[in-house]
Parts: C-alpha cells; structure tokens; sequence
C-alpha cells in the first residue's frame, strides 16, 4: 500500500537519463540497460531462478521457477529494465503501480553486484519512469541493509517511516 501523498517530499527529484544506457561495470564488464520487451522474460525468469537464497529480501524473489514465472508476469503491468551482459540478464528493475503512485523493486544478481550495476539500473528506471509521467515513487527496504539505503538515499529517496525492521522510503519525479 502506498504512502499518502503528503508523505511525499515537495521538492521533485533530479532528472535522470532514460534508457538504453550503456556502460563499464567496474569489473570491466560491458553492461546495457533497456526496457523490457517481451521476448526477454525467459532470460529474466533464469536469472531469478538462479538468484541466491541469501540475497533474498521480504520474500522475493521467489524461491521456485514456477513462482518466479507468476511474479515476473505481475510486474509486467508497470515499468521494467533490465541489465544486460551480452545475452544474459544480470539486473532487473521495475515499478509497479500502486493507487497514485509506483512501487520500486530493484534485484542485481549476486555474480554482478558491487560492480555499479544497481545505481546505473536504479538511474535508469527513475530516467524511464520520468520519462513515461510518474509522479511518485516508494519502496521499503531491511533496515540492516545499508548498502541499499545508501543507494536509495543517493538517488534522492528520504525515509518516511520505519516499522520493526522494515524502512519505507519515497520519492516524488
């Protein structure tokens, strides 16, 4: 459920450059990000089925192909991109409409993280949703996972509540 709109900073965020984005991970790897189309979805649906069980957050992704195939299909409604290295998807991103406003997920297989994937994938989305009229972003993140609060923070996100172990953060494009 989304945040009420007074929830929402005023001010609106920095504009960000939609995709196709092409870059150099820091591991040297030649990285894309593009929105998703169609015939992505199996190579989508690999990389979640091979996603490690530790890098695992509220659930999700799920830990079954056949769940994961259910739960691509639902995010399809809203907006994704997807991290390419050569013919394999390495990141995926989305926002998911949500009454007046998008929620954010973000997953970087665990080969690809801490490369640059996840801020480059994060831009992208945000340049994308911009792109396409969203006005409103919002997610919740682990409180323990900083390195995720610290990439939403640098993105503009500010925290509009906490629960026991859970941080909801927001963001107004």
């Amino acid at each position: 459920m989304s945040p009420t709109d007074g929830d929402y900073p005023e001010g609106e965020a920095e504009s960000f450059r939609a995709p196709p984005v092409a870059f150099e991970d820091k591991e040297g790897r030649s990285i894309e990000i593009r929105p998703y189309e169609g015939e992505d979805f199996e190579a989508v649906v690999e990389m979640y089925a091979d996603f490690d069980p530790a890098d695992r957050a509220q659930g999700i992704p799920p830990a079954t192909e056949s769940r994961v195939r259910d739960w691509v299909e639902n995010l399809l409604d809203g907006l994704n991109v997807v991290a390419w290295h050569d013919d394999r998807a390495v990141g995926h991103a989305t926002l998911v409409p949500d009454e007046d406003a998008s929620e954010l997920a973000i997953f970087v297989h665990q080969d690809y993280q801490r490369a640059g994937i996840g801020s480059k994938l994060i831009r992208a989305l945000l340049g994308y949703g911009q792109q396409e009229d969203v006005e409103k972003v919002w997610l919740t993140v682990e409180r323990w996972n900083h390195a995720a609060v610290n990439l939403y923070e640098s993105v503009g996100f500010e925290t509009n509540g906490t629960e026991s172990f859970e941080i909801e953060m927001v963001l107004r494009l």
